[in-house]
């Protein structure tokens, strides 16, 4: 069972992952109970983990501040992201059947021949939910907790540094889709170096656009 403090925890990361809390934000205790439902005391507590993962910042007599974001945060946590992800396709073959990756390739493949017939917000929104979960999964495969830990923590990040400009949109799920399709395919094949360098394009892509870029066509 959850103690109160990792109660708290967990749903003020949830407000930062979904956006409710946003760069540059500086709130109260009093204001992440209310937004929370948690206990004063939970969230006193989850505050010193928070601050120590650099999601919240103290600020003297003024509450707590999400940071801002800026070139080097995005390309930190890109960095970070990048290390360990690559990581996990390295060690695919020992830690990722090919039913699993068949199960992955299928629901790609499904939601590519749904958004080709009626795309839409919910489609989109499903897209971003399976393009965080592979993302997590890949990770979770390599049974290391730590990574895990550090892993979460850092996609925290990432989304708070793209929440403005890379939300998966009814327009840009077919391209996402997919580019996780050809790193799956190419696991599937047992072409570590090419599902490498197709996670590579994938992680440089969405970079590019959190630092407001463009990519070619």
């Amino acid at each position: 069972m959850a103690t109160l403090r990792e109660e708290a925890y967990g749903k003020i990361t949830d407000l930062l992952n979904a956006g409710r809390l946003t760069p540059g934000t500086i709130v109260s205790q009093r204001e992440l109970v209310e937004s929370t439902g948690s206990s004063l005391g939970g969230v006193r507590e989850a505050i010193p983990r928070l601050e120590a993962e650099g999601l919240l910042i103290p600020l003297r007599q003024r509450g707590l501040m999400v940071p801002t974001i800026d070139v080097a945060f995005v390309r930190n946590a890109y960095h970070l992201r990048r290390i360990l992800e690559m990581e996990a396709i390295r060690a695919a073959p020992d830690t990722i059947g090919k039913a699993t990756l068949s199960r992955w390739e299928a629901e790609h493949l499904d939601l590519l021949e749904e958004i080709g017939r009626n795309p839409n917000r919910d489609l989109a929104d499903r897209v971003q939910t399976v393009d965080w979960a592979l993302h997590q999964n890949l990770i979770d495969s390599l049974g290391n907790r730590l990574i895990t830990s550090v892993y979460s923590v850092n996609a925290i990040k990432v989304r708070m540094a793209t929440q403005a400009r890379l939300q998966v949109t009814s327009d840009n799920a077919v391209r996402v889709l997919k580019e996780h399709m050809a790193f799956l395919e190419a696991l599937k094949r047992g072409d570590i170096a090419g599902a490498g360098r197709a996670l590579e394009l994938h992680l440089r892509n969405s970079q590019t656009l959190a630092l407001g870029g463009t990519l070619n066509a």
